[in-house]
């Protein structure tokens, strides 16, 4: 078997247009977004807008990172110390961490092997535990039926915060992936959907919650320079009682992200047929399950997830070990320490440790691999190659 030679953590380069538009930013030496002159608006209000349209929300922040967005979205509902914050048993750890950095005492709610909320176990820890809000990871990518989810906050009058880092222009039903709560929190971190290195965005219809968050960006009382921010007079008492936790984004992060925003459809084409590609590959495969994609989910396949769920622990590791030494990088979720940008809710001794059999179970056999913009679609037949030809020699062992 011909090794694979490519790196899963090499992204495309910045977009020329995107490199001279920071280099204007760094000439003029007015990098704070603040720093503007006359009536412009500058990069990041520019961009403030610009992904308000995109996202088809009425407000936008942007800010240093999804996870300071996550927990501004926390402190803006008034979450805080001692409060109960639901979130997914499987998910990264800025998830739980915005939810520590608050204060509040977060609640992990099973996952299915599809990858997704269990709305069962979210209707039984709503019932057991009165939670403040909902923060929905959805975590590499996969959406749950938003629809039946909202359904169920209603009941129950749960707020819904959505964690949108991996699903920046996904969809369900056709409605953006962020708009289903009072908020959505992005991230352009380097191995998203847009690259500015660190940054995110906060989105929300809702006036006062986006004023409270303004304001805890660290607005100076500048909240007239955003691009897409409430009016003025719902400021009047919110900037007087909401304290400044400076998060905000940069001119020069701005002026890299606003032309890729631009190109960010194509991308997700060009992700997906790269996705479908291997998806399709694994999906024939004896003793693989690829997590399945309902047809009201419009997604991003920027990751591709796959279970082996009944393999051992000696099993996976094998697999994950062959496939790097034929240049393959497999992620497993069912480690024992986490690797890397890999963990599991065992290893967040921050919060309170929960039994989760049925999440440990799926997180037991599942692997994850990103799908970088630098692989063609002959790089992605040859790595989906590779992992058929792996997991076949683990079935072989596996069965003598």
């Amino acid at each position: 078997m011909k090794p694979f030679t490519g790196s899963f953590t090499q992204q495309e380069p910045i977009p020329e247009d995107a490199i001279s538009s920071a280099v204007d930013v760094l000439r003029s030496g007015r990098l704070h977004r603040y720093n503007t002159v006359g009536d412009e608006l500058g990069p990041v209000a520019e961009l403030e807008a610009a992904f308000a349209a995109y996202q088809g929300s009425a407000y936008c922040l942007a800010c240093t990172s999804g996870g300071y967005a996550m927990a501004t979205a926390l402190r803006a509902l008034g979450v805080g110390a001692g409060d109960t914050v639901l979130t997914n048993g499987f998910t990264l750890a800025p998830v739980p961490g915005a939810i520590a950095g608050v204060g509040a005492e977060a609640v992990l709610v099973e996952i299915t092997p599809d990858l997704i909320l269990d709305l069962d176990d979210l209707e039984a820890k709503i019932k057991a535990t009165t939670p403040k809000v909902l923060l929905l990871s959805n975590m590499r990518g996969h959406l749950c039926d938003m629809d039946a989810l909202v359904a169920l906050l209603d009941r129950y009058d749960v707020p819904l915060i959505e964690d949108c880092a991996h699903t920046m222009g996904a969809a369900w039903n056709g409605t953006r992936s962020g708009s289903f709560g009072i908020a959505g929190c992005f991230s352009t971190q380097t191995y998203k959907h847009m690259n500015s290195g660190e940054g995110g965005f906060l989105t929300s219809d809702d006036p006062e919650f986006m004023a409270r968050a303004i304001m805890l960006s660290g607005s100076y009382m500048l909240y007239d320079q955003h691009g897409a921010a409430p009016k003025p007079e719902i400021f009047r008492d919110i900037r007087l009682d909401t304290p400044n936790m400076s998060g905000r984004m940069d001119n020069l992060r701005a002026s890299i992200l606003l032309t890729q925003l631009g190109g960010l459809e194509t991308n997700i084409d060009r992700w997906n047929a790269r996705h479908d590609l291997v998806a399709d590959r694994l999906r024939g495969v004896s003793g693989v399950y690829v997590p399945n994609r309902p047809k009201q989910e419009q997604y991003v396949g920027s990751s591709f997830q796959f279970l082996v769920p009944e393999a051992s622990a000696e099993t996976m590791r094998q697999v994950v070990a062959n496939a790097k030494s034929l240049g393959v990088e497999l992620k497993w979720f069912g480690a024992d320490s986490p690797v890397g940008f890999t963990s599991n809710h065992q290893s967040w001794r921050y919060i309170a440790a929960q039994d989760l059999p049925e999440t440990d179970a799926i997180l037991a056999g599942l692997l994850d691999m990103r799908i970088p913009l630098t692989f063609s679609l002959e790089d992605c037949a040859h790595v989906a190659e590779i992992l058929v030809h792996v997991l076949g020699q683990a079935q072989k062992k596996g069965a003598a």
